[in-house]
């Protein structure tokens, strides 16, 4: 009897004939055409290197050195980014870059996880409470001695689309749910562009399809962009290059770690599911970067992750977390081990359950940057 999906309802047995058409989720076994698979299937691949890099200012604070750039990827606003490192250190560091999340939250970007020369507006501290610990995580990595680049990304903060862009069935659906968005902790300008950007992703989606890409696809290919520029400073140390980040940001640090070869180790943190465990409880709860059109015929979003095994990964998974199933994620976790094992390199893999709901709190930071300092 086939099992019965409470959004699927009459259409339960869907999920049955799309296993018989082709098989779902297949194995994808680590290695280069895993990994030239998933590039081919993404899109924007070509030409990624960073044009008219501008330093648009730098500060000193809390022990830190920071810089703000800016540059162009051939296409939309410039992206800025933040770069921070330790006061007073001259040789060659390990690269970081640290990917801020989704969250929902599209106003800002690499304020959800960095200080640059400024205070933290108060809707940015509140929403660190909740997701991080209370701080900016991007600082304190930094401060472990590391370089540490914080780049927006496509959709978010200088890279936003702007709302006068959107179309006005977006902006009266954004209107309609007002009752939704509207939060105390949230300036009303930002929770309604917040808002208008949960329809307008679906958009964007219908876009990159027409384009020959997917979203995973342009954001993984703006994320490779800034990897290759902290590559050639001469404050970073090229061959000791890694990425990490939580929820919307560990989905940017899976797909960077299956698609760039110059990423050296990879901290996936609230991000790591089989897809079977996504069916019927949190396909809605999503963005679109998870689901990229096609690679369920290929593989597993587990499968993905460890494409690039033996390269150091440690994934953080939290028991509660409101996103996943337990199911989800200790079966996730059981494919990427056994990818690692197959590829001779169990023991670079590390796969951490810590009780609680989604989040990167101070605990799971601390395990994240001593593992980092171990690995780069």
């Amino acid at each position: 009897m086939d099992k019965t999906y409470q959004h699927l309802g009459s259409f339960s047995d869907w999920v049955t004939e799309a296993n018989r058409q082709q098989l779902l989720y297949p194995l994808a076994q680590p290695g280069h055409d895993t990994r030239e698979g998933v590039r081919t299937l993404l899109g924007f691949t070509k030409d990624e290197v960073t044009k008219d890099v501008r330093l648009e200012s730098s500060w000193e604070k809390d022990g830190l050195y920071g810089e703000e750039l800016s540059w162009s990827v051939g296409y939309g606003p410039r992206t800025h980014a933040w770069v921070l490192k330790p006061l007073g250190v001259t040789e060659k560091l390990a690269g970081i870059i640290a990917l801020h999340d989704h969250g929902g939250f599209k106003f800002y970007g690499k304020e959800k996880i960095a200080d640059g020369p400024r205070e933290a507006e108060p809707v940015i501290a509140a929403y660190r409470d909740d997701a991080y610990g209370g701080r900016a995580f991007a600082n304190a990595l930094a401060k472990e001695g590391f370089v540490v680049l914080v780049p927006d990304t496509f959709l978010w903060g200088s890279r936003k689309f702007p709302l006068s862009a959107m179309p006005d069935w977006i902006l009266e659906a954004t209107d309609a749910t007002g009752s939704i968005w509207k939060t105390d902790d949230v300036p009303l300008e930002i929770a309604r562009y917040n808002r208008a950007t949960y329809f307008h992703e679906f958009m964007i989606e219908k876009y990159c399809a027409l384009l020959g890409t997917t979203l995973a696809g342009v954001i993984s290919h703006e994320d490779r962009i800034a990897v290759n520029y902290l590559q050639t400073r001469n404050d970073v140390n090229p061959e000791n290059t890694a990425c990490i980040g939580l929820s919307g940001g560990g989905n940017r640090a899976a797909l960077l770690q299956a698609t760039c070869d110059a990423i050296k180790a990879a901290v996936i943190v609230g991000l790591m599911s089989t897809y079977e465990g996504l069916l019927d409880h949190n396909v809605t709860s999503h963005t679109w970067m998870l689901f990229p059109h096609g690679w369920a015929r290929h593989g597993d979003w587990s499968d993905l992750a460890a494409s690039r095994a033996p390269s150091p990964l440690l994934v953080q998974y939290d028991l509660e977390d409101e996103l996943f199933t337990r199911e989800g994620m200790q079966a996730a976790h059981e494919r990427i081990a056994s990818h690692y094992k197959s590829a001779g390199a169990s023991k670079n893999y590390q796969g951490e359950f810590y009780p609680g709901a989604h989040k990167f709190d101070l605990e799971m930071q601390q395990a994240a940057f001593a593992w980092l300092k171990g690995v780069t």
